[in-house]
Formats: structure tokens, C-alpha cells, sequence
């Protein structure tokens, strides 16, 4: 079964930065996309960043472009996302996810639209 592992969250003051890491542990998946998302208490959970492979193009939330830069490597399924400049309003837990196959029009801003998820890193920007 696949599963997606985040590492790299904690605590940060604002202005700081962070780098979170999703990899698969487990077997090896062909993805077709991979997103990070986060939810913070009391909110819905929120786009933040995702990146397709086939034209390695990458997209943004708009609280976070700018800021944030997502990465990764296609034959390891594996995505970074760079985070700089980081506020108070950043603190959230960030889950990383992947499509199998592409959506289409629907592209990559839709968490219902990911295949698998991870359980998740906690980041935590004290002001």
C-alpha cells in the first residue's frame, strides 16, 4: 500500500523558513502530479502548491506565491516545498498528496482530487 511520509515541519519564528519533504515509503507509484496543502484549526483545509510532471509546471495558492517554491522528482514521487518568509498565518499542519492520473481541467487545486495523502507535518510561525 502506498503511503506518503512529510518531514521538515516545527517551529519558526516569522521572517524564517522551513523545507518540507514528502517521500513514499513502501512500494514504488508512478504520479501524474503532487500537491501540498494545509489546514490550520477552525479552516478548511487549503491549496498551497502543486507541481505535474509532464510539463514540470508548478502553481501556487495566492497567500503563499511569491514566498513558496515547490519541487521534486517525478521518478522517485517524491516533492519539496521551499517555504521563505514565512507569517503567523502560515500555521497550519501541511499535507502532501498525489494524483495518479491527471484531472483535466480540474488541475491540481483540489484536495478531493488526490489520490493519496500523508498524514502530515506540523509548522508552527511564532510572531
Amino acid at each position: 500500500q502506498v503511503q506518503l511520509v512529510e518531514s521538515g515541519g516545527g517551529l519558526v519564528q516569522a521572517g524564517g523558513s522551513l523545507r518540507l519533504s514528502c517521500a513514499p515509503s513502501g512500494r514504488a507509484f508512478t504520479t501524474y502530479a503532487m500537491g501540498w496543502f494545509r489546514q490550520a484549526p477552525g479552516k478548511e483545509r487549503e491549496f498551497v502548491a502543486g507541481i505535474k510532471w509532464s510539463a514540470t509546471s508548478t502553481y501556487y495558492g495566492d497567500s503563499v506565491k511569491g514566498r513558496f517554491t515547490i519541487s521534486g522528482d517525478n521518478a522517485k514521487a517524491t516533492v519539496s516545498l521551499q517555504t521563505n518568509s514565512l507569517e503567523p498565518e502560515d500555521t497550519a499542519v501541511y499535507y502532501c498528496a498525489a494524483q495518479t492520473y491527471g484531472r483535466g481541467l480540474k488541475g491540481v487545486r483540489n484536495w478531493s482530487d488526490y489520490d493519496y495523502w500523508g498524514q502530515g507535518t506540523q509548522v508552527t510561525v511564532s510572531s
